[in-house]
C-alpha cells in the first residue's frame, strides 16, 4: 500500500501565522505539523509516500524533509497543487504515483495518538472498496459526520447543523484503485471545490465502505483552537511517555 499526505491550501483561517509559511509547517510542540502524518504512515508500515502541497512556500517542504531520511525512508515523492481545488482535487494529483495500488491518505493537519496499523491491516483484507476512521467528538458539526446503522455507514454529511451522530470522519482515508475514477466524476461543491465527502459517499452508495474507530485521541490542527489543543495533547503524551520510561529505569 502507498501513502499520500495532503498538505496544500493557503491556511487562510490561520492568518497571520500562515502569511509567510504553509500551515503544515507550523510547530506542534517540538516538531513541525507535517512530521506527524508522515510518521503515522511509517508506523503503519507504509514506506512509499507522496506529499501533495502547494502555495508560495512549497519549497520549504523539500528543504525540511528532503528524501525522508529522518523517517527511515529511502525516498519521498512530491507533487504540486495549483490553487485551492479541495481535498479530492489534491488527491487526484497522486493518480500516477498510486499506479492502481491501494492508498492510505492522511490530511496534513491530522494528528493521532495511537498507530493506525490495525485499520490498515483490516483494509488490506478487504477485497475492494474503502475504509475510513471515525472518532466520537463533542463538536461533530465541525466535521464530516457519519450516519451509522449497526456496523454500516449509510451516509456522510459535511458540517451538519444537526449531526445524525457524534462520530466525526477523521482525515485518514484508505481507498482501492477505483478512487480516481470516482474523483473524475465529481462536480464542484458550493465552495467551488471537489469534496472528499462526495468520494466517500460514492463508496457508500456502492456498498464497499467500511470503517474503524480511532484508538486514543485524535485532533486536527487547522484552527487556532485546534492548533493549541494538538500541541497540548502531544506535550501531555510525550511527558507521560518520558515519565513511564523513567519509572522503568
Amino acid at each position: 500500500m502507498k501513502g499520500i499526505v495532503l498538505a496544500g491550501g493557503t491556511g487562510s483561517r490561520m492568518f497571520p501565522l500562515t502569511k509567510i509559511t504553509n500551515k503544515h509547517l507550523l510547530p506542534i510542540y517540538d516538531r513541525p505539523m507535517i512530521y506527524y502524518p508522515i510518521q503515522t504512515l511509517v508506523d503503519a508500515g507504509i514506506k512509499d509516500i507522496m506529499l501533495v502541497t502547494g502555495g508560495r512556500n512549497s519549497g520549504d517542504f523539500l528543504r525540511l524533509l528532503a528524501n525522508g531520511k529522518e523517517f527511515g525512508l529511502a525516498h519521498l515523492n512530491y507533487t504540486y497543487q495549483e490553487g485551492e481545488g479541495g481535498i479530492a482535487d489534491a488527491l487526484a494529483l497522486a493518480e500516477h504515483f498510486a499506479d492502481g495500488d491501494r492508498i492510505c491518505v492522511v490530511l496534513g493537519d491530522n494528528i493521532l495518538e495511537k498507530p493506525i496499523a490495525a485499520a490498515v491491516r483490516a483494509f488490506e483484507q478487504q477485497q475492494r472498496g474503502a475504509r475510513i476512521l471515525l472518532k466520537e467528538v463533542p463538536d461533530a458539526e465541525r466535521f464530516g459526520v457519519a450516519e451509522l446503522n449497526g456496523d454500516r455507514i449509510v451516509g456522510i454529511e459535511e458540517k451538519p447543523s444537526k449531526p445524525k451522530s457524534n462520530y466525526a470522519v477523521t482525515g485518514v482515508y484508505m481507498y482501492d484503485g477505483t478512487v480516481f475514477d470516482k474523483v473524475k466524476k465529481l462536480v464542484p461543491s458550493r465552495r467551488g471545490e471537489l469534496e472528499i465527502t462526495d468520494v466517500n459517499n460514492a463508496y457508500i452508495r456502492e456498498g464497499s465502505m467500511t470503517f474503524s474507530y480511532v484508538d486514543g485521541w485524535w485532533t486536527d490542527a487547522g484552527t487556532f483552537e485546534s492548533l493549541l489543543r494538538a500541541t497540548n495533547l502531544v506535550a501531555q503524551s510525550k511527558t507521560a511517555a518520558q515519565r513511564s520510561r523513567a519509572a522503568q529505569d
